[in-house]
């Protein structure tokens, strides 16, 4: 016999996004329901943080934690030619005078594992090792909820008027309802591993994120984590990796981009690989929509982006956040209508957009930060601002013109900036 649970709120997936959202519901009162398929801790790449991710855990009351935690400290980021051509490091508190200016290299375990406790702790209910199977949807076609299968076997039925996606890559809501728009171009392939006593910077640059280029405007991340840990990933075109009549094995095809930048292979010399070595691909994609009814989208389950710029985690606690007070504001409402989400999707959109071109750009042969900034030396703070996360407080026309000189920058996506309405489309698909 199945049971029946209701909340004001189900959310499936205790990533960074479905945390933040449950604290901050949890916290306006509501009775708050997380469902998460694995047990905490538990491993996830994407390790460093953007600083204005700093807002987001202010709010969510943690920022001590991080500190006590122990996470390395990620003072700038410096950028390094295949030759071993080294930019100075870019420090954050040479832009903006302020405590989010120093952020974090995190061990996503721990980092998640805290925010999932976080929201225990503000009244949020989370029961790990719940699979959910499928969405349940009322006599207009509405989401009323989920159908949840338990590590026992035990099938349960969790009913809410507004059902939470932030179920990452996995994308739950993409994958039922064929909602899967990957980008056109960025379409790459990223391996990585980890080291352990490989070589860090002195000083201020120790915690830096290093981006290493490759030829091809393929890249390697350089993580400096706690611990003597490094995270180490190559992101490329598959036809750069896996090269016709070559290895396919990752270890090789790693080390073989290893032996291409001076500064990766002086880096890793004191370092002793260990670990798995994981692959995944086709990075870039966006939800047709946002949103349904009586659902919402967050985090990696809406829209995900190259990793270039560390904008994951960022984008996981900016959406969850935002998604918690336009959830809030419907339940006070009690409207539940895809309607209802149009403008988070709508922002959340226009955010992704600026990244987007950036990351577009950086993978255009034409276009290097350096040319941009000695012709435009007055919009410098402007592309600081992007970089950091700061997209909210005004517009960047003039900087994306800027670089519209130097790179093929995209045409912004249409979709995802609208929700899905039961009562105006045909029918989803049954899955």
């Amino acid at each position: 016999m199945i049971q029946t649970n209701c909340y004001d709120v189900v959310i499936v997936g205790a990533g960074p996004s479905g945390c933040t959202a449950a604290t901050i519901l949890a916290e306006y009162g509501h009775r708050v329901l997380v469902l998460e398929k694995e047990k905490f801790p538990r491993y996830h790449v994407g390790e460093s943080l953007m600083p204005f991710c700093y807002h987001v855990l202010e709010r969510l009351g943690v920022v001590d934690q991080m500190d006590r935690l122990g996470f390395t400290q990620k003072l700038s980021v410096q950028f390094v030619t295949p030759d071993g051509g080294q930019s100075d490091p870019f420090y954050f508190f040479q832009h903006y005078d302020h405590p989010s200016s120093t952020t974090w290299q995190v061990n996503r375990d721990e980092f998640d594992h805290m925010l999932l406790q976080n929201a225990e702790s503000k009244g949020a209910v989370v029961s790990q090792e719940t699979k959910v199977k499928q969405f349940l949807r009322g006599e207009d076609g509405e989401i009323i909820g989920v159908l949840a299968e338990h590590a026992d076997g035990q099938e349960v039925e969790y009913h809410a008027p507004i059902t939470i996606d932030a179920t990452g890559r996995d994308s739950l809501s993409i994958s039922k309802h064929q909602w899967r728009e990957r980008d056109p171009k960025l379409n790459k392939v990223a391996i990585w591993t980890y080291y352990k006593g490989a070589k860090r910077d002195e000083g201020l640059a120790a915690g830096s994120t290093t981006v290493a280029y490759l030829p091809e405007r393929g890249w390697f991340w350089y993580i400096p984590l706690k611990n003597d840990i490094v995270s180490l990933g190559v992101v490329a075109e598959r036809d750069y990796l896996f090269r016709e009549g070559d290895t396919r094995d990752p270890a090789e095809i790693v080390d073989r981009c290893i032996g291409e930048n001076v500064w990766i292979q002086e880096h890793l010399e004191t370092g002793e690989q260990f670990g798995e070595y994981w692959v995944t691909g086709e990075y870039s994609y966006r939800s047709r929509y946002c949103a349904g009814d009586g659902l919402i989208l967050v985090g990696d389950a809406f829209a995900f982006l190259d990793p270039v710029f560390s904008s994951g985690v960022f984008f996981a606690l900016k959406s969850g956040a935002m998604a918690a007070d336009t959830v809030h504001a419907a339940l006070q409402a009690e409207a539940y209508d895809a309607s209802q989400f149009a403008a988070y999707g709508q922002q959340m959109c226009e955010s992704v957009e600026i990244m987007r071109k950036i990351v577009y750009a950086f993978y255009d042969e034409s276009f290097s930060f350096g040319k941009l900034i000695r012709k435009y030396p007055d919009l410098r703070p402007d592309l600081t601002d992007c970089l950091i996360g700061n997209l909210k407080e005004k517009g960047f026309d003039e900087l994306m013109g800027a670089m519209g000189e130097f790179a093929n920058l995209p045409a912004e996506l249409a979709y995802g900036r609208q929700g899905w309405s039961a009562l105006k489309e045909p029918a989803l698909p049954q899955v």
